[in-house]
């Protein structure tokens, strides 16, 4: 879960807003049922439900094509992925940007500021795939462009994202009760995967033959609610450092706010790592002290519990870079456990359970000062064994691995990226849901020292980037 859409330089880009190998992807299956070339049959193309609609036939799907267009935001992208991640290209095919009727206006993308703004693609050369995603933190649709999109497209799969229903740090707003806006996402993610299955069919001849969920962070969240809830829409998901929701915690409210207290000089080393924090993070605290913990922790708690403090962050987390990123004072004493049983109802109605219906394999790095794995991936493991639904999950601890990878650019020497890890583990999934082939057991990818670690990582621990 990110605060905003600019990470890791969550200030620049906010003052800018004001507020696996070494890709050499598969090559995809021959196209099924296109027809006669480059964007055939586009002019099929409705996307059931949406309001809105913009078609256009393009030479190149991918961020090295679309840099530059309106057609994707590198902005929206900054601080998910190291500098020197190999993305393919060359990849035609057909874009629909739209949304569908909403009534929040948080989006301005395109001029449009409509909420429920989505993207899907459309590759002339179709293995017969769809991969689904919702954005980030609260970033738009084209945030995992370059993270998911590139890579996916490459492999000839259809892809297609989310704005969630509303973004931005002030996304709280929406809704009429405490827990609305969060529960838009998933409605919206749902909304999103029914209406591209039907456009694939439209534009292809058949629906698609698998389709995956997968995201990072709130993305990561979004896939397992998914799986959860609507597991007769997909074959199986990759969650990469999902946010955690429970009713009686843990979940960032009961993180988060020690964080806070230590920004405002009242909590200590220890007290981090009594709520999850791991040992040996602390190098990374100071950035995540200006750009994440106070801003993180005042608006989801505005989303959720909003009588505990009206007036901070009140109706908008700011109005400048520092009023936005600032923590509010109260938050430092916050405690979830001794809130009212409303408040806890209202995380409630977003709440994981563990009951996933299919295969999914998360990956949570060891030193993630956002979501430490410690109280999140961890604990939803533990769910996940609990339901008695362990057979369908994998569950991969990547060493050296934060929040996002772009802070990998700063710490070279002790971080690695997360990426050739979550397409190693993407691999893994399909082989498992179309070959039966099962993925390695449940484990820790270590850093290497020496080799890729930015474009390769081998889940098993063999061979390079391992």
């Amino acid at each position: 879960m990110r605060p905003s859409r600019g990470v890791p330089s969550v200030a620049a880009a906010l003052s800018a807003a004001i507020v696996a190998a070494a890709l050499s992807a598969p090559t995809p299956a021959a196209a099924a049922g296109v027809g006669d070339g480059h964007c055939a049959r586009q002019e099929r193309v409705r996307v059931p439900g949406a309001e809105f609609q913009r078609t256009a036939c393009l030479a190149d799907l991918t961020t090295t094509g679309l840099a530059g267009t309106p057609y994707t935001d590198l902005a929206d992208q900054a601080g998910l992925t190291a500098r020197a991640t190999r993305t393919p290209s060359g990849v035609p095919g057909v874009q629909v940007d739209g949304y569908f009727p909403d009534s929040s206006r948080f989006n301005a993308t395109h001029g449009w500021r409509h909420d429920a703004q989505f993207v899907i693609r459309l590759p002339d050369r179709w293995n017969g795939g769809l991969v689904v995603t919702g954005a980030p933190g609260t970033r738009r649709q084209y945030a995992t462009d370059k993270a998911i999109s590139d890579q996916v497209l490459a492999q000839g799969y259809a892809y297609a994202a989310t704005d969630k229903g509303n973004n931005g740090t002030d996304f709280y707003r929406d809704g009429t009760r405490p827990g609305d806006a969060v529960a838009e996402w998933n409605a919206r993610t749902t909304q999103l995967t029914r209406a591209a299955r039907k456009a694939v069919a439209q534009r292809y001849g058949h629906a698609p033959r698998r389709t995956y969920m997968t995201g990072i962070s709130n993305g990561g969240y979004l896939t397992r609610w998914q799986l959860e809830n609507h597991p007769e829409l997909y074959d199986g998901g990759v969650d990469w450092e999902g946010a955690l929701w429970t009713a009686d915690g843990p979940n960032l409210l009961t993180s988060l706010p020690t964080a806070v207290a230590r920004v405002l000089g009242s909590a200590s080393e220890e007290e981090l790592y009594s709520v999850g924090f791991a040992r040996g993070s602390e190098f990374l605290w100071p950035y995540h002290e200006k750009a994440y913990w106070g801003v993180t922790q005042k608006t989801y708690r505005a989303e959720f519990d909003p009588a505990y403090d009206p007036g901070c962050p009140g109706p908008t987390a700011g109005a400048t870079t520092e009023e936005i990123l600032a923590p509010c004072a109260s938050d430092a004493a916050y405690d979830y456990a001794s809130r009212p049983a409303s408040v806890h109802r209202a995380v409630a109605r977003v709440a994981l359970t563990g009951r996933i219906g299919r295969p999914l394999i998360t990956l949570h790095g060891d030193l993630d000062a956002l979501l430490p794995k410690a109280a999140d991936s961890d604990v939803y493991e533990g769910m996940v064994d609990a339901r008695g639904r362990g057979p369908l999950h994998r569950y991969y601890t990547v060493q050296g691995g934060t929040h996002v990878d772009g802070l990998y650019d700063t710490y070279p020497d002790r971080l690695r990226p997360i990426l050739p890890c979550y397409r190693s583990a993407f691999d893994a999934l399909v082989a498992w849901v179309e070959q039966g082939a099962r993925p390695p057991a449940d484990r820790t990818v270590a850093r290497p020292t020496d080799g890729d670690v930015v474009d390769s990582c081998a889940l098993d621990g063999t061979g390079p980037g391992r």
